[in-house]
């Protein structure tokens, strides 16, 4: 028999993986200052650009010697930018353990066609990090958005490497500690951890991965909206604000408020400290309930920020109906939105945790689960 419905909501459903939730009492007056109808060539505009540039810069702790751009395209536009750009000079070891690693192996073997050394692992776990030789250029993803497995940390990467670490840290910048020493182009989208708006993408570089740059021309033609050289010189109004395209200047004012959140609640130890709770309720949740797992197999590199849940109950015989049946009766009482595993992932669910979430409302969504985890058991049985 199901359970009696819970009583209390979550006060903020929205536990999407992307994009993801804005920040506590965010509203939308908020951006009424923002230069719409100005070109961002203009002064104004500029100095809207630098100053999300360098905010990120203050927030993140990034090296005042690191380039810091805003490009098009989210932060495939950003990965996509640095492979094309960066790779064919040395030898590329690309690391997939979810979809969009997956995806940046096919676009290295299959549309520039090198010869890489592709490593992979299924969801739920992550690859040998021990067996990368950081002497070739490595791409790897630091938190697997849908797999919800993270790199534990930066030791696996030499110093005094040869090769360029070419990093998307889409969902981890904002929630987890990123050594920039041993990142030379990291990856990230706004609509991620700080909950901003989408279509917007950062390439920061470390001046080695500007050297390469410098001194390396890859053998394929590049667009024009991928070219960040010019005469072999680094194109550096990319990253002073000045877009290869035109941007939101609308989005970038919505960035802007978030960055100031985040300020405000502590800067990035503040965040980290706010996804990890985040996340712990969840894992908690999971130690002691027998029908359902994290999906991430091994605590250390589980994610804070995008955790996948799985269902173990014996009595499922269709997970992925099963896992849809449950996403979609908890959206229907208002209760959580968007939270189904990724189209690619193994069935379950997906609940983001990052810093924009309330704990709270993590832990009003608990009973929540049971009851519609019940409510769906007591179909099947009736069912049979």
């Amino acid at each position: 028999m199901a359970m009696t419905t819970p009583g209390t909501r979550p006060a903020n459903p929205r536990f999407s993986s992307g994009p993801c939730a804005k920040p506590p009492a965010y509203s939308v007056s908020k951006l009424a200052d923002a230069p719409l109808g100005r070109s961002h060539r203009a002064a104004v505009g500029k100095e809207r650009l630098k100053a999300a540039i360098e905010g990120t810069r203050e927030v993140l702790g990034i090296p005042a010697d690191y380039k810091i751009g805003i490009v098009p395209a989210s932060d495939t536009g950003a990965v996509e930018m640095a492979m094309w750009n960066l790779l064919g000079a040395r030898k590329v070891e690309m690391l997939a353990w979810e979809s969009f690693g997956s995806g940046w192996v096919t676009d290295v073997v299959k549309q520039l066609k090198l010869d890489a050394d592709v490593k992979t692992a299924e969801y739920g776990q992550i690859v040998d990090l021990a067996t990368v030789d950081t002497d070739n250029d490595v791409v790897f993803t630091w938190n697997g958005t849908t797999s919800g497995v993270r790199v534990p940390d930066g030791d696996w990467i030499k110093t005094d490497r040869a090769g360029l670490t070419i990093c998307d840290a889409t969902s981890a910048a904002f929630a987890q500690d990123l050594p920039w020493d041993k990142l030379d182009v990291t990856t990230f989208s706004w609509q991620k951890v700080l909950g901003g708006e989408a279509a917007h993408g950062m390439l920061i570089l470390s001046p080695r991965a500007v050297d390469r740059l410098e001194s390396y021309t890859p053998d394929w033609p590049l667009p024009k909206i991928f070219r960040l050289t010019k005469a072999g010189k680094l194109i550096d109004g990319i990253f002073e604000g000045a877009t290869i395209n035109t941007p939101s200047m609308l989005a970038v004012e919505d960035y802007l408020l978030a960055l100031d959140w985040a300020r405000s609640v502590g800067g990035l130890d503040g965040l980290i400290g706010r996804a990890t709770a985040n996340a712990a309720v969840l894992q908690d949740f999971c130690a002691r309930t027998d029908w359902i797992a994290n999906l991430a197999e091994d605590p250390a590199t589980a994610s804070n920020t995008s955790v996948c849940l799985k269902f173990t109950d014996d009595r499922i015989t269709d997970g992925a109906a099963f896992a849809k049946a449950v996403a979609k009766r908890l959206e229907g009482e208002g209760v959580a939105f968007d939270i189904g595993a990724y189209r690619d992932a193994p069935p379950g669910l997906r609940i983001w945790c990052g810093g924009t979430v309330e704990t709270s409302d993590i832990e009003l969504l608990l009973p929540w689960l049971e009851w519609a985890f019940e409510t769906e058991i007591a179909a099947l049985s009736k069912a049979a």
